[in-house]
């Protein structure tokens, strides 16, 4: 029986910039996708029981999930007859800006591509990715990226050198939600895009008064930075005793990840 085990690798945003909003109702963005060493881990098998999944994450219970849209999408290009069971050991926090649900959809997309033997193109695999999500795109694509568009056009760029040290506070973000914000706060909020470095600074400071508090306590010091629409923050960093001080104030219900860049995703050993 055919089995495929690949790591699903997270990102963080080394900025993000929101233009506007188009007809249907997407929006417009300029960023920096970089991958980082925070994996899930997915394995595929062949089956004849159409599509299963199993994870330590309650989320993939049911079918509102990337993973099963992804299936079920790749499931209409194969024949009828066509079943996978996928087993999920998730570790990137959901909800966090790090990009897990879409990299796990792209995981998904590629293997069964392979696992089915679609023959699907490279053009073709991304269009999927983009009906699921404006980032799996990305994680199709493999590489890091600068992103336009929705998020979908991609020119590859160099890895960044430094460490980075995530800080998790624990808080689960929709980014359709943070969007809806994002447009009612640029009506009555001239000054909404005052934080440079990430379009949704101002809403997700606004929204939760801790991590305000913890923003501004710290962020004289340290470079605190915003990936995705949040909630994960991040500071870069050479050597660790940069961040001893830091790793001290990090409250002790949120969580902190000490990661590595990636030149490219382990997603592209499937291809």
């Amino acid at each position: 029986m055919i089995e495929i085990n690949t790591k699903s690798p997270a990102k963080i945003n080394l900025y993000l910039k929101i233009l506007n909003k188009t007809v249907g109702g997407y929006h417009n963005i300029e960023t920096s996708f970089q991958y980082i060493d925070i994996y899930d881990f997915l394995n595929f098998k062949e089956s004849k029981n159409d599509i299963s999944i199993n994870s330590n994450d309650p989320v993939f219970k049911n079918n509102n999930n990337t993973v099963f849209q992804a299936a079920s999408k790749m499931k209409e290009y194969s024949n009828n007859s066509s079943g996978v069971s996928i087993k999920i050991e998730k570790n990137i926090p959901m909800g966090s800006g790090l990009g897990g649900a879409s990299s796990n959809a792209a995981s998904t997309i590629l293997a069964l591509n392979k696992l089915w033997g679609l023959g699907l193109s490279d053009e073709e695999l991304l269009g999927i990715g983009k009906d699921i999500g404006a980032d799996v795109p990305f994680f199709i694509f493999g590489k890091n990226a600068l992103g336009k568009g929705i998020g979908e056009i991609l020119i590859n760029t160099e890895s960044i050198k430094n460490n980075i040290l995530i800080i998790d506070p624990k808080i689960h973000n929709s980014s359709k939600e943070m969007f809806d914000l994002y447009d009612l706060w640029k009506k009555d909020n001239k000054d909404i895009n005052d934080y440079p470095q990430n379009s949704f600074w101002s809403i997700f400071l606004k929204e939760n008064n801790k991590i305000q508090k913890f923003y501004d306590e710290n962020n004289n010091n340290y470079e605190l930075k915003l990936s995705g629409s949040g909630s994960c923050m991040y500071i870069e960093y050479d050597k660790k005793p940069e961040i001893d001080e830091i790793l001290k104030k990090i409250p002790s219900n949120w969580r902190f990840f000490l990661c590595k860049p990636l030149q490219y995703s382990p997603i592209c050993y499937i291809k």
